[in-house]
C-alpha cells in the first residue's frame, strides 16, 4: 500500500499529496531526481518523505528529521537520524523534501557537508500559470483537480458537464488545465479550456476532443485542473456515458471525490445474464505493482489478486468474474487497490446494454460511535439514507445496504417507506446485518406507485454504527429492460440541533438547512429530470419553498420555476414541462437548473430518459 496522506475528514485534502500526484509534478519530479548524484540525504522538516518515496521511489542514503520524538522512527524506509547529524553525512546531494523551502535552506546551509548540492521540491512547482493563489503555493486552491473516467470507443462517448460555481465565490477568470491519457498512460492531449465569466454550465464531450485533435479511438482518463477558483477546490461534475452509434446504452456517474483510498465498496456481483468489468485506472505515476490490487466477497477476508502490473495512469479492464467466478447477484465485492486509484468505475452489460457506475470510498479512520444509539429526541431518526422509488408502473427500484467502512462488522437497520404526499407507507426492520450479507430488497411489496424510502439505524436488536451508513440503489425499466444504479451515504437532515457536523451545509457552518442542486438540461433526444427528496429526521417545515432557476450558458438567471414538496415527500421534476421550449432554447447548450431551497435541505438524483427505454440516474450534486 502507498504510504501517503489523501483525506483528513476534519481538514479536508492533504494538499501535499494534491502537489506531489498532479502529472506536471511528476515530471519536474523525474528531472529533479535526474540531477541527485552521489550520496544522497534527505531531510524531511515536514514529514512527508514516505509520500514522496512511495509515489517516486528512489536511492536515498540517508534520512535527517529536527524533531527528536521522530528520530529513531522509520520513514520511507530509512531510520530517522538527528539533523545534528547531517554535517557528517558526506553526502554529495541534500534534497529537502518542502516546498516554498528557501527559508528552510537558509536556516540550515552552515549544516550542510562541504561541497554538497541542496536541491528543494520548489523545482517541482506548478508553473505559475497553473496557480490560483500565488503567494501561496500549498494553498488547496491551487490542487483544484480530479479525474474522470473518458472513452470514445466502440460505439460509446464520453460527456462531462458541470458549471463554473467558483465563480458564485467571487472568482474572476477561471479555465481548465486538462490532459488525457489512454488506456497504456500515454498522453493522448493537453489543452485548456475557458469556463464562462459568470456561473455558466460547460460541458468536455469526448467525441469533440476526439475530432479536435485528430485521435483514433480511446479508453483512458482525463486529469482535470481548474485555475483561479475561489471558495471550492473540488472539481464536481456528472459524466454520461451514452451510445454514439444510436445504440440503448446510457448512464451517468457522478464524482467529487478526487482522494484515493485502500478499500473500496459497493461493487455489485453479475446476475448470470451480466457482465460486470471493473475499470481500474492507475492515479499516479508510479506502476501499481502486481498482486496490489484485489477483488473480494465482502466480509470473505479471501482476496483475489490481479497478477500484473498496472503502469502509470493507465487503464485496465478487469472481468470480475475472472476473480470470483462463483460469486453472483445479490453478493456484493470489495475492491483493495492499496491507494493508487482515486475513483474505479465499473461497467455492467445486459442484453447489448451498457450502464456503469461508481464505487465508494470505504473508509478505514472510522470508530463505532457510541453516541449514535443514544441520540437525543431533538435529533429525530438521526440518520437518514433517502432514495426515490421511481413510478412503479414503468419502474423496479431495488436497495441493498452495502458496508462501507472497515469498521462496520454489522448494519442495525430499518427501511421506512413513504409516498410522495410525505405520508409514511409501511416500515420494516432489515435485522442487523452482517458484514457479508446479501439483502436485495425489491421496492414492488410495498404498494406505493411513486415516492421514496429511507434506511435508518435501528437497534432493537443491538448492533453498532459509525454513521457512514450506504447502500446501492438499482433501477430497472420494465419494458425495455435498461438499468441504471446510484449509492449513496447517509446524513442528518432537517434538525435545527446539531450532532458532530450533522446536518452538513452546502455554505457556511452547520445546520445545513439549505439547498443547492445543479440538474444538467437534455438534448434533442433525451430529457432531463430529478427525483427531489425532503428527508426529514424530525418534524420540520410543512412544505418546502423550492425553486427550479433557469440558467443561461453565462450564468444569468432566465427563468423560475416554483415547486412544492411535502415534508417527507418527493417528486419528480422535468425542465422541458417546467419551462416552455422558447425559454429552455434561450438558455443555450451549457444552460442548467439550480434547484435552490432556502429553508431545508432536499436530497436528489438525476439523469437523462429517452422514449425508447433508456435513462440515467446518480445522485445529484450541489454547491
Amino acid at each position: 500500500m502507498l504510504q501517503i496522506q489523501t483525506f483528513d475528514a476534519r481538514a479536508g485534502g492533504n494538499v501535499i499529496y494534491k502537489a506531489l500526484a498532479h502529472p506536471l509534478a511528476a515530471e519536474a519530479l523525474t528531472r529533479l531526481y535526474a540531477r541527485l548524484d552521489g550520496r544522497v540525504a534527505l531531510y524531511d522538516p515536514d514529514g512527508i518523505a514516505d509520500a514522496l518515496i512511495a509515489m517516486y521511489p528512489t536511492a536515498i542514503d540517508s534520512l535527517f528529521v529536527h524533531d527528536v520524538a521522530v528520530v529513531g522512527q522509520t520513514r520511507a524506509g530509512l531510520t530517522a537520524r538527528p539533523l545534528t547529524e547531517l554535517p557528517a553525512s558526506r553526502a554529495a546531494t541534500v534534497l529537502v523534501a518542502a516546498f516554498d523551502a528557501a527559508k528552510i535552506v537558509a536556516r540550515i546551509a552552515h549544516m550542510l557537508p562541504l561541497g554538497a548540492t541542496v536541491l528543494t521540491l520548489d523545482e517541482a512547482r506548478l508553473p505559475e500559470a497553473l496557480l490560483s493563489n500565488r503567494s501561496r503555493y500549498l494553498d488547496k486552491l491551487n490542487f483544484a483537480t480530479n479525474f474522470a473516467f473518458f472513452r470514445d470507443a466502440d460505439g460509446l462517448s464520453t460527456r462531462l458537464v458541470s458549471a463554473n460555481y467558483w465563480a458564485s465565490y467571487g472568482a474572476g477568470d477561471v479555465r481548465l488545465w486538462l490532459r488525457l491519457f489512454d488506456a497504456d498512460g500515454s498522453i493522448l492531449a493537453t489543452w485548456e479550456q475557458n469556463l464562462p465569466s459568470g456561473p455558466g454550465g460547460f460541458s468536455i464531450d469526448s467525441r469533440e476532443v476526439r475530432e479536435r485533435f485528430g485521435l483514433d479511438a480511446f479508453t483512458g482518463q482525463l486529469f482535470v485542473h481548474a485555475i483561479g477558483v475561489a471558495g471550492h477546490d473540488v472539481v464536481k461534475y456528472a459524466l454520461d456515458t451514452y451510445a454514439s452509434d444510436n445504440g440503448a446504452s446510457l448512464s451517468c456517474t457522478h464524482d467529487a471525490n478526487a482522494w484515493p483510498s485502500d478499500r473500496f465498496a459497493g461493487l455489485p456481483a453479475p446476475r448470470p445474464d451480466e457482465k460486470v468489468v471493473l475499470w481500474l485506472q492507475n492515479s499516479h505515476a508510479v506502476p501499481i505493482p502486481a498482486g496490489t490490487i484485489a477483488l473480494d466477497r465482502m466480509g470473505a477476508e479471501k482476496p483475489a489478486f490481479l497478477n500484473q502490473t498496472v503502469g502509470p495512469f493507465a487503464t485496465v479492464a478487469l472481468d470480475v468474474a475472472d476473480f470470483l467466478p462463483t460469486l453472483h447477484w445479490p453478493a456484493q465485492i470489495e475492491l483493495r487497490t492499496g491507494r493508487h486509484i482515486v475513483r474505479p468505475r465499473y461497467e455492467v452489460t445486459q442484453n447489448d446494454r451498457v450502464r456503469i457506475a461508481h464505487v465508494n470510498v470505504e473508509r478505514d479512520n472510522l470508530r463505532v460511535d457510541p453516541g449514535i444509539p443514544s441520540l437525543p429526541p431533538e435529533m429525530g431518526r438521526g440518520y437518514i439514507l433517502p432514495f426515490p422509488i421511481l413510478p412503479r408502473e414503468r419502474f423496479r427500484s431495488v436497495f441493498q445496504p452495502t458496508p462501507m467502512s472497515t469498521a462496520q462488522t454489522n448494519l442495525p437497520i430499518r427501511l421506512d417507506v413513504f409516498d410522495a404526499a410525505g405520508t409514511k407507507r409501511a416500515e420494516k426492520f432489515l435485522g442487523c446485518l452482517p458484514r457479508d450479507h446479501d439483502l436485495a430488497m425489491d421496492m414492488d411489496g410495498f404498494g406505493v406507485d411513486e415516492g421514496h424510502a429511507e434506511l435508518v439505524y435501528d437497534f432493537r436488536d443491538g448492533g453498532e454504527a459509525d454513521g457512514w451508513l450506504h447502500a446501492l440503489f438499482r433501477y430497472e425499466e420494465r419494458r425495455s429492460g435498461h438499468a441504471a444504479e446510484s449509492s449513496f451515504g447517509a446524513h442528518i437532515f432537517n434538525t435545527a440541533m446539531t450532532y458532530r457536523d450533522e446536518p452538513q451545509s452546502y455554505a457556511g457552518p452547520p445546520p445545513g438547512l439549505s439547498t443547492r442542486l445543479f440538474l444538467k438540461l437534455g438534448d434533442r433526444s433525451r430529457h432531463s429530470f430529478a427525483a427531489l427528496i425532503y428527508p426529514a429526521s424530525g418534524p420540520w417545515h410543512p412544505m418546502s419553498s423550492t425553486s427550479l432557476q433557469l440558467h443561461d450558458s453565462a450564468g444569468k438567471l432566465i427563468a423560475e420555476a416554483p415547486v412544492s414538496i411535502p415534508c417527507s415527500g418527493s417528486v419528480i421534476v422535468w425542465p422541458h414541462t417546467a419551462f416552455d421550449a422558447a425559454t429552455l432554447a434561450a438558455a443555450g447548450p451549457g444552460g442548467y437548473v439550480l434547484v435552490r431551497d432556502p429553508t431545508c435541505r432536499l436530497f436528489g438524483y438525476h439523469g437523462l430518459m429517452d422514449e425508447a427505454g433508456g435513462f440515467s440516474l446518480d445522485h445529484m450534486f450541489g454547491f
